[in-house]
């Protein structure tokens, strides 16, 4: 299969596909709206996304089917001596294609992303409602280090999306 995998940055044509297989689980259908019109929210996000040098939207194909999906940010710090470090978010596996390793493949192309860009680690949060994910990361060698918080400013209406 590694071979049959094709990893490009996301077009505007990806769009649908992208906001699809953010909202095609539990947790996902409660905060994304997936309509064959999306919201103009979502477009402003691409082009926001898309032209930053510091984030990558990225589809991966498989046979010419879009099975996956991830968002990697690029952020500069000063602790670590001013390193730089990747955030990978919103990463996706078309339901129709899980438990076929996609996912391993998924983080090992994000990994050697972030290290071609010089990072010195890879971050991610997860939803505490995805037990899975969790255990999944920690299989390919995520280590949870840090308590996040958030702080909720809005909510999401309707409307908005």
């Amino acid at each position: 299969m590694d071979k049959e995998l094709k990893f490009r940055l996301a077009t505007k044509d990806d769009l649908l596909d992208i906001v699809r297989m953010l909202a095609d689980d539990n947790l996902g259908a409660t905060r994304e709206k997936f309509t064959e019109v999306l919201s103009d929210n979502y477009i402003k996000a691409f082009n926001i996304i898309n032209s930053d040098n510091n984030q990558e939207l990225t589809i991966v194909e498989l046979n010419g089917d879009k099975v996956a999906t991830f968002h990697l940010t690029f952020i500069q710090y000063l602790t670590h001596q001013g390193g730089l470090r990747a955030q990978i978010e919103a990463v996706r596996t078309d339901s129709n294609y899980r438990g076929r390793g996609i996912g391993r493949k998924v983080f090992d192309y994000a990994i050697e992303r972030a290290k071609e860009k010089g990072c010195i680690l890879l971050q991610l949060t997860t939803d505490k409602k995805r037990p899975d994910a969790l255990r999944f990361y920690e299989t390919i060698g995520f280590v949870a280090t840090h308590e996040g918080m958030k702080l909720k400013l809005q909510k999401l209406q309707t409307n908005q999306l």
